[in-house]
C-alpha cells in the first residue's frame, strides 16, 4: 500500500514553515526524518493533504553547550546524539537512552524533534527530557515559547519544535536507562529514565520517569520517599508498592496492567541498586 496524493512544500527558513503549518492547519503534517511518519502514511493511518518538508533547515541542526546548558537542535539525528562528545560529557542519559532506539537505519534519519512531536508513548526521549527537567523550544505565529518537557507531553501544539535545552551533568550526577522489550530495538513494553544526585550514599535528587505504562511520560512519584535518606531493602520495598497503586498502565498485546507494573517495580529496584552501587536492592527491597 502506498500514501495517497499529497502536496508537498520545502520551506527555507524556519518561519516560512510556521507560516505553510498555519495556513494549512491539520492537513499538514512535518516532515523531519519521516520515520513514524512515511509508514503510517503507506498504511493509510495518515493521509494529510500537504507534507511540509524541514529537511533543509540546517539552523535546526547541531549540538552546543553554553551557560551550562546543552542546546540540541530538532533536526539533530539520533546517530548524532550517539557520537556527540557533548552528549556524552553533559547529557550522558540521553546517550544511553538513544542507543536502545530502533536499529541503526533508523537512528541514522530519525531526529530528536520527530521523536518529541511523535511522542509515543513507548518512547525513549520524551521520558529523558522529563526526566533531564528540559526545555522544549517551539516557534509559532506568535513567535517562540519555552515549554518545560513536563507541560509539553500534554497535547497537540500548532508549532514547529526548534530546539531542546537540558542542563548540563553537575557534580555528583548519575543516571540509569533501562528498558524491557521482546527484542532490541522493539518497542518498550516498559522502559524508565532517571537522572539522580548521589551523596554520601544517598540520592540528594531523583527524576525517575516512566515510559510505556501511560499515554505519556509519568514521572514516578513514589520515588519521592527515596531522597534524602537512607535506603534500605524495607523503605525500597514500601516504594515498589506504592509505584503498583501508583501505575494504572493500559493492556495491549504485548502486555496487560499487572504485568507492566511488575516489570515496572523491577526496572525501580534496579534504578536504586544501580545509582547507590548497592547490589542486594536490584532484587526488589527484598532483604
Amino acid at each position: 500500500m502506498k500514501a495517497s496524493a499529497f502536496s508537498y512544500a520545502r520551506p527555507t527558513s524556519v518561519s516560512k514553515a510556521v507560516e505553510l503549518l498555519v495556513a494549512h492547519g491539520e492537513r499538514a503534517k512535518v516532515l523531519a526524518g519521516g520515520q513514524s511518519l512515511l509508514p503510517a502514511m503507506n498504511l493509510r493511518l495518515l493521509a494529510p493533504e500537504w507534507i511540509v518538508d524541514i529537511g533543509g533547515l540546517s539552523e535546526l541542526r547541531g549540538i552546543s553547550v553554553g551557560d551550562g546548558r546543552i542546546t540540541i537542535g530538532a533536526l539533530t539525528r539520533h546517530a548524532d546524539l550517539l557520537r556527540s562528545v557533548e552528549v556524552a560529557a553533559h547529557a550522558p542519559l540521553l546517550g544511553k537512552a538513544t542507543g536502545h532506539i530502533a536499529h541503526p537505519a533508523i537512528r541514522n534519519r530519525g531526529t530528536i524533534g520527530g521523536s518529541l512531536a511523535h511522542a509515543d508513548p513507548a518512547s525513549e526521549l520524551p521520558a529523558c527530557m522529563v526526566a533531564l527537567d528540559a526545555t522544549v523550544i517551539a516557534c509559532g505565529p506568535a513567535g517562540e515559547r519555552r515549554i518545560p518537557a513536563t507541560e509539553f507531553f500534554t497535547g497537540t501544539y500548532e508549532t514547529a519544535l526548534v530546539a531542546v535545552e537540558l542542563p548540563a551533568a553537575s557534580k555528583n550526577s548519575a543516571h540509569f536507562f533501562d528498558e524491557l522489550a521482546r527484542r532490541h530495538g522493539d518497542y518498550a513494553i516498559v522502559g524508565l529514565a532517571a537522572q539522580a544526585v548521589v551523596e554520601n550514599d544517598r540520592l540528594n535528587e531523583l527524576r525517575a520517569v516512566f515510559f510505556g505504562v501511560s499515554d505519556r511520560p509519568q514521572p514516578a512519584k513514589a520515588s519521592a520517599s527515596l531522597i534524602k535518606t537512607t535506603v534500605t531493602p524495607a523503605s525500597l520495598s514500601q516504594a515498589l508498592e506504592a509505584l503498583s497503586e501508583e501505575l494504572d498502565p493500559p493492556e495491549d498485546q504485548q502486555a496487560n496492567g499487572a504485568m507492566r507494573r511488575h516489570l515496572a517495580k523491577i526496572l525501580l529496584a534496579r534504578c536504586v541498586s544501580e545509582l547507590l552501587d548497592r547490589p542486594e536492592l536490584g532484587a526488589g527491597g527484598r532483604p
